[in-house]
């Protein structure tokens, strides 16, 4: 606490420099690092519903992501390609 204290009341702050924009916390990296890492706990969240309330095999959850993974890399790829060749235009 005292050590704190002498860091404001010292004006020692003014001494660190700022954080870049980049990587500060409304940034666009770290609001993106945030989406992945709430994006992990729902899986996990999801992982846990398939396996401790439904009772899927863990092996079967797994299949399942794979399959989403899969499914959603193909939907992905369609888009970019409709976008790329203006098939939507």
């Amino acid at each position: 606490k005292t050590d704190f204290i002498n860091f404001i009341s010292d004006q020692e702050w003014k001494s660190i420099e700022p954080v870049s924009s980049w990587f500060g916390p409304s940034s666009f990296l770290m609001s993106s690092m945030s989406a992945l890492f709430q994006l992990s706990m729902w899986i996990r969240h999801c992982h846990g519903y398939l396996t401790e309330d439904i009772g899927i095999p863990v092996w079967g959850s797994y299949a399942v992501f794979a399959l989403a993974t899969l499914f959603s890399g193909l939907i992905l790829g369609l888009v970019s390609e409709a976008l790329e060749t203006d098939w939507l235009v």
